[in-house]
């Protein structure tokens, strides 16, 4: 057995991991992919994207290799279990391939200057310099993709609490 997998995508700082770690807590046995824990460096929000393609979803043991930020270098592989519900959140989770494996989808919806902020705040001196860089591969992901056309549901980055809970209530 199979159990669902959600795609939960959109922009830096809109809300996607708040969101994701409430429907985790309420979906009992549901593991949790961020895309920040694997992306391969500042660079790499397509070959993150795609990782989640190739070595998550179309596999039949699932899995996904952790980079070490620090390091600058792949780590460790983890293992999923294909028989616990799934939740994938980062940007880059909702391509069209993505989505063809995937049996839910959601786009977190924040206006840029909240976003922003929000991401600046939560990872400060860090991101900072890469805010533009990493700005830029999200809109060039948006322009080829569109995930937001591919979401069940967008959602305000501003109420991910009621979006999680509504989300679980309906499944």
């Amino acid at each position: 057995m199979t159990a669902p997998i959600l795609l939960i995508d959109g922009r830096s700082g809109s809300g996607k991991t708040e969101l994701a770690l409430a429907i985790v807590a309420g979906w009992p046995g549901a593991q949790l992919v961020r895309l920040d824990d694997l992306y391969p460096g500042w660079d790499g929000l397509a070959e993150g994207s795609q990782h989640v393609h190739d070595e998550v979803l179309a596999r039949e043991a699932p899995r996904w290799r952790r980079w070490h930020w620090l390091a600058s270098r792949p780590a460790e592989w983890n293992a999923l279990d294909r028989e616990r519900p799934l939740v994938i959140e980062g940007s880059g989770a909702l391509s069209r391939s993505n989505r063809a494996l995937a049996d839910h989808a959601i786009w977190v919806e924040l206006d840029d200057e909240t976003r922003k902020q929000r991401a600046l705040a939560r990872d400060g001196e860090m991101y900072a310099p890469h805010w533009d860089r990493w700005s830029a591969q999200e809109e060039d992901f948006i322009r080829r993709e569109n995930p937001k056309s591919l979401a069940d549901v967008i959602v305000d980055g501003l109420d991910v609490a009621g979006a999680a809970s509504a989300w679980l209530r309906e499944h």
